[in-house]
């Protein structure tokens, strides 16, 4: 899709709302008399919602479900009507619901222990129902169900695409089920360090099972110990929907402690498959500390994508004054105090283009100025891509 069309749709983008075109996955309901099985309907839900994010289709997140739950006054992993499923999916504005429900039958010996799950595909649109999709097994093996069960799902959901099974199988990791439990117990926690204590622990159980590793990379983060959280986000894998979101981070991670090759190479993963103005921009900001020249051309792509934001029109601005050319320079840093008239990074650095004074290496008042953008925005892209290319 060329970029100038990928600009022009996402600026029409943040005009108007996409969750109309979105699905949602709803907590699958626990038929069981133990309730402290209800977060295996939780974790069906969850693979699902990543199975289909992965496949480039935009999926409400749980924390939409949830308040839609609570306006609804719906309780969490109860048994739901159809009439309910139309309200939860009329209340999100969504096109496709996926829902259904599970039951555990223990056994003395818990590896014995098995689960049933029961999951349709309903159609807003035409208002359609897909027939019952069921998997059943050993509860031990609810990571293998689980994955089997999303395959099936997105046959209904891209019945257009042609999905290979086996391939799709083979991606998908075969989670023990302690693993998977703490993980999703940890994405239900409220508790900073409790939502810490059951991801931890979660990795420590199955070091191929990459989502508590973003999770965890995402704890750092928000700790601003970057070093540790580089650390989570390098272990997400390839096959993990969060992995150019993982590596978007880490580009960052790598940028504040100063291993700017490594930030370069990070964000450049992303750009090549997701080309966000947020994307460019910080490749941008990585290149800048090596070659001001080559960090200009990633500014532009920046700001080719969203003339309106200042970060971009400074950075432009910035490498543009970096590499001499002043007058355009001007223009740029002109932008700026268009749209913050307080700015006085801009300020200044027009008053420099202004009197044509160069780059001084070194100068601490003029080094390190480049702004970084910390908000990745994948979701509304893939679908946009998605419905150009089937136009």
């Amino acid at each position: 899709m060329p970029r100038s069309l990928i600009v022009s749709a996402l600026l029409l983008a943040s005009l108007s709302s996409l969750s109309a075109a979105s699905s949602v996955v709803l907590p699958f309901s626990n038929l069981s008399q133990d309730k402290n099985l209800d977060w295996i309907g939780e974790s069906i839900a969850e693979m699902i919602h990543d199975a289909a994010s992965g496949e480039g289709l935009l999926v409400l997140d749980r924390s939409d479900r949830t308040e839609a739950y609570t306006r609804l006054g719906i309780r969490p992993y109860a048994l739901l009507t159809r009439a309910s499923v139309v309200k939860i999916g009329d209340e999100l504005d969504a096109y496709h619901v996926v829902y259904g429900s599970f039951e555990v039958t223990r056994q003395t010996a818990p590896a014995k222990s098995t689960i049933i799950i029961r999951a349709r595909v309903l159609d807003l649109r035409r208002l359609r129902q897909s027939d019952e999709l069921t998997e059943s097994g050993l509860l031990e093996d609810l990571a293998a169900l689980q994955n089997r069960l999303c395959y099936r799902t997105l046959v209904e959901l891209l019945p257009d695409a042609r999905l290979d099974e086996q391939a799709f199988l083979a991606k998908r990791t075969r989670t023990r089920i302690d693993a998977l439990e703490y993980y999703v117990r940890g994405l239900l926690a409220a508790d900073p360090a409790a939502k810490h204590r059951f991801f931890t622990q979660a990795a420590r159980l199955d070091a191929n099972f990459s989502p508590p590793c973003f999770q965890l990379g995402l704890y750092h983060w928000d700790q601003d110990a970057f070093r540790e959280a580089a650390l989570w986000f390098q272990r997400v894998r390839p096959t993990d929907p969060h992995y150019r979101e993982a590596n978007f981070y880490l580009g960052i991670c790598k940028y504040r402690v100063a291993d700017y090759t490594a930030a370069e190479q990070a964000f450049e993963l992303v750009a090549s498959t997701v080309p966000l103005n947020e994307v460019y921009n910080n490749l941008g900001a990585a290149q800048m500390r090596r070659n001001p020249s080559l960090a200009l051309d990633s500014f532009l792509k920046a700001l080719e994508g969203d003339q309106s934001d200042p970060d971009y029109q400074f950075n432009a601005g910035y490498a543009l004054w970096k590499t001499g050319s002043f007058d355009v320079a001007a223009e740029r840093f002109r932008a700026v105090l268009d749209r913050v008239p307080s700015d006085e990074q801009a300020i200044s650095l027009l008053g420099r283009c202004l009197k044509k004074e160069p780059a001084r290496p070194g100068d601490a008042r003029t080094e390190g100025l480049e702004r970084i953008k910390e908000q990745y925005q994948e979701a509304a892209f893939l679908q946009l891509k998605s419905i150009f290319e089937k136009k």
